[in-house]
């Protein structure tokens, strides 16, 4: 029994994978692995992977960097944790400075949570509980686009629209409205990015107009809707939606979880709009990729609404156990100066570019419909006919011949449904990105060949649709 087999039935005798459905392992093997460095990852037996998908869209600066290993070593030997109610460290008041200097003028308060999703229930609550506590009680809908992705929890999975994880559990769900996404995959032929994006806001315009009086918020992913197939906008949408959220006194959430830290070619997505969302949600990036931390920025307006008198109950209660972690904070000052020091956004341009060029043969393929990109992000939709963009049957599971291809020829692509997508570290090299094209290339040849079902096992589950 070689090393990767003795510790994957290991593996198998005891846990339960997220976002799996176990019994796909009886064909399927699982890839233990040992170590990583730089965009790679190694199993027991030795075999290296080309993280393509940055461990789930955290990891941007590699696995194992250096800078950010000695950050937390050095604060390991000081201090672990210490309850964030009435006591502080110095990490977490550096790491909130600094957000707040990173971010649009006027988010000046930092709340912290311990995951994306978590980060979410934050600011949705945080958005019901200002209205309640400024005397409008009524405003406690909210507003999310079709098609959306915010978490797990249920609350975030309420403002989410990805069937395949809110389905099951629609009866637990709240009551949200759901508008249209701007999505640009499907507009119409010779109308471009900006005016479809602004041709889809009339949904959002008529659904505010209808019940602005009992919305708290919307939530949106700005630019990238990232489980829901790395669908993609333009700005103008976000622009138009800040100032209708203006003038029906209403909340803007920004779910950057994913798309945050230089993924869409800024900092931050809402830097290509030119506005500052009431509510931004920061996650996994934060941290480059080593421990959960997430935090919730917001105004000193909405802070204010809470401050008051204990006895007023107008206190936001809403508390995590690992809260504003020491060990996560320095982990985040580490992979901040790594932002300030290596120009990462300017460097990131030329990388941008090359997942460009080298991918750009594939829109001639004739099963492909669309090859887009978002800065540091890039997508490859697999559909059946290109003409009418009919999409496979998810049954066929064409996105895990990729997958499983490869893996053969030591890569980690993990499609969502059809899309193939590459979302690396931000210390790939040009060369690893025309490897990942070639694989790419490869994978989409091989899951398009024919139409036979692909299954796993005797029984069908919809292909890989990560929440990331």
């Amino acid at each position: 029994m070689s090393l990767n087999d003795h510790w994957m039935q290991r593996d198998l005798n005891v846990l339960w994978h997220p976002c799996t459905q176990m019994k796909d392992h009886e064909q399927l093997p699982l890839v233990p692995i040992k170590r990583g460095e730089g965009v790679w990852l190694e199993d027991f037996d030795g075999k290296r992977y080309l993280d393509a998908v940055s461990s789930w869209w955290v990891n941007v600066f590699g696995h194992a960097n250096p800078r950010i290993n000695q950050r937390i070593k050095d604060q390991v030997d000081q201090l672990e944790h210490v309850i964030l109610a009435g006591f502080s460290h110095a990490p977490v008041i550096e790491l909130s400075e600094r957000l707040v200097k990173l971010t649009p003028a006027g988010l000046d308060r930092v709340f912290y949570a311990d995951n994306g999703s978590s980060c979410i229930e934050v600011a949705l609550k945080m958005s019901f509980h200002y209205w309640l506590n400024v005397g409008k009680p009524a405003k406690k809908r909210f507003v999310t686009l079709s098609n959306s992705y915010h978490g797990e929890t249920i609350a975030a999975m309420s403002v989410g629209d990805v069937a395949l994880f809110t389905d099951t559990y629609k009866a637990l769900l709240l009551d949200t409205l759901k508008v249209p996404s701007p999505d640009c995959y499907f507009r119409p032929d010779g109308m471009d990015w900006e005016a479809h994006s602004r041709a889809m806001f009339a949904h959002m315009e008529r659904t505010l107009a209808e019940h602005g009086h009992e919305v708290a918020a919307v939530i949106v992913e700005p630019l990238i809707q990232g489980a829901g197939g790395m669908r993609m906008y333009h700005p103008v949408y976000l622009r138009l939606l800040r100032e209708a959220c203006d003038r029906y006194g209403v909340h803007l959430i920004h779910d950057e979880i994913a798309v945050g830290f230089g993924r869409t070619g800024t900092m931050f997505a809402c830097e290509q709009a030119g506005i500052r969302p009431d509510f931004l949600c920061l996650s996994k990036a934060l941290t480059g990729g080593y421990l959960p931390l997430a935090a919730c920025l917001t105004t000193d307006r909405i802070y204010q609404a809470f401050y008051d008198d204990y006895t007023s109950l107008r206190a936001f209660l809403h508390s995590h156990s690992y809260t504003g972690n020491p060990l996560a904070c320095a982990a985040a000052l580490a992979t901040l100066d790594i932002f300030e020091q290596d120009n990462v956004i300017e460097a990131n341009k030329a990388l941008a570019a090359r997942m460009t060029s080298a991918t750009a043969h594939l829109a001639d393929h004739p099963h492909v419909a669309e090859v887009r990109q978002t800065g540091m992000a890039l997508a490859i939709e697999m559909v059946q006919d290109k003409a009418s963009k009919t999409a496979y049957p998810w049954q066929e599971r064409r996105g895990l011949k990729v997958y499983q291809h490869a893996l053969q020829r030591g890569a980690l692509l993990r499609p969502l449904g059809s899309v193939v997508y590459f979302l690396p570290p931000y210390v790939i090299s040009e060369e690893q990105i025309d490897f990942l094209a070639e694989v790419a290339s490869e994978g989409i040849d091989i899951a398009t060949r024919n139409s036979v079902s692909v299954a796993v096992g005797n029984t069908q589950y919809p292909d890989f649709r990560d929440p990331g």
